[in-house]
């Protein structure tokens, strides 16, 4: 909250033209992180909190873009070269040369899904479904996440689709050299489960 207060003023206690307080940073954030996290539709959050829908849908536009601008050059990053120095030498440590992390694709349930788009979103769980794929480190640093691709799709599909695959295939990523049984290999790797290729 106090990372989005300080880069938008829009998030500051003010008054407004008749003199009234305007609503906190705080009001504001729970908001947005109330429809954000729990799916609740904007006029619902405003009931709660007593602010208009207009506001909410407002609110929560402006959040993201501040959490996107304040936390994305530390949290939404790819790893630069020292972070991938940092993790061949802990997976090197682990028995695990060149690995960088694990990638996994996970179907989320959702439940609120337009009745028009279910068919899209529908995958093998007969349920709607939104697709994430992360790549996590050993201390569960998020260094890549792809959200969205309907769950009609599968985690092959989800691969083709990725920015972290297609830069990796291209050869985009940041080199890293290790051996593995004499063999000297310039590509980093991403352990995966048993379906994968």
């Amino acid at each position: 909250m106090e990372g989005v207060e300080a880069h938008d003023d829009y998030f500051r206690l003010t008054r407004d033209c008749c003199g009234q307080l305007c609503f906190s940073a705080k009001q504001k954030c729970t908001a947005a992180l109330r429809m954000l996290a729990l799916g609740t539709v904007a006029d619902a959050v405003g009931e709660v909190i007593r602010m208009e829908e207009s506001t909410c849908l407002k609110t929560i536009v402006k959040f993201v873009r501040a959490i996107v601008e304040v936390f994305g050059p530390e949290y939404l990053r790819e790893p630069n070269a020292q972070d991938t120095e940092n993790l061949l030498a802990i997976g090197e440590a682990r028995g695990f040369s060149g690995m960088l992390g694990s990638v996994d694709c996970m179907h989320w349930q959702w439940k609120n899904c337009h009745k028009d788009l279910w068919g899209m979103y529908q995958g093998h769980t007969k349920e709607a479904t939104i697709i994430l794929e992360a790549v996590a480190s050993h201390d569960l640093w998020i260094w890549h996440a792809f959200f969205g691709m309907s769950g009609s799709h599968n985690d092959i599909n989800m691969l083709q689709r990725s920015s972290m695959s297609r830069r990796l295939c291209n050869g985009e990523s940041p080199s890293c050299n290790y051996n593995v049984n004499g063999q000297d290999y310039n590509m980093r790797y991403y352990p995966v489960n048993g379906i994968y290729p």
